[in-house]
C-alpha cells in the first residue's frame, strides 16, 4: 500500500459521501461533507491508495481548542494503518499549530475506536448520556491535551 495523507477537496466529495454513508447511521449530509473541506476553520484530511479514498479525518478548530468530527475508514480497508495514518497527520497538524487541546466524541461501544485513540494520547473526560441515535447510546469524550 503506497498511502497518501492529503488535504480533501471537491474532487473528494463523492469518495467521502460513500464512506460516510457506509460508516454512520446518521452520516453527514453531501452539503455539510463540502462544507466543512473548503471552511478555513477546519482541517479535512483523505487517506488515498493510488487514487482511491480509503478513510478521511475531519477536524474544526477555534482560538486553541479542536473537535474532531469524524474518523472514517471504508470498511473494506480497515485494520489496515489508515485510520492511524490520518491520526497521525493530524495531531501533527494540531501540534505545528500551537492548539492546547483536541477532543472527540465516541461511541461507548466502539472498543477498537476507543483503543485507537487511547494508542495517541486521548483520555476518557466525560460521558454524554444518550448523545447518538440509531442505535440509542452514550458518547465518551475524549480529549489529548498539549502542555
Amino acid at each position: 500500500m503506497a498511502l497518501v495523507i492529503r488535504k480533501a477537496d471537491l474532487s473528494c466529495l463523492d469518495a467521502v459521501e460513500k464512506i460516510e454513508e457506509l460508516c454512520f447511521s446518521l452520516p453527514w449530509t453531501r452539503e455539510q461533507l463540502g462544507t466543512a473541506m473548503v471552511d478555513e476553520r477546519q482541517i479535512f484530511l483523505v487517506a488515498e491508495d493510488v487514487g482511491e479514498i480509503l478513510g478521511y479525518v475531519s477536524m474544526m478548530f477555534v482560538l486553541d481548542e479542536a473537535y474532531i468530527g469524524n474518523v472514517a475508514v471504508a470498511p473494506e480497508h480497515r485494520r489496515r494503518g489508515v485510520a492511524s495514518a490520518l491520526l497521525e497527520s493530524l495531531l501533527q497538524r494540531v501540534k505545528a499549530m500551537g492548539l492546547a487541546f483536541v477532543t472527540l466524541e465516541v461511541r461507548a461501544t466502539n472498543m477498537p475506536a476507543i483503543a485507537l485513540y487511547e494508542q495517541f494520547g486521548f483520555s476518557v473526560v466525560g460521558r454524554r448520556k444518550n448523545y447518538y441515535s440509531a442505535p440509542t447510546e452514550d458518547a465518551l469524550i475524549m480529549t489529548r491535551v498539549w502542555k
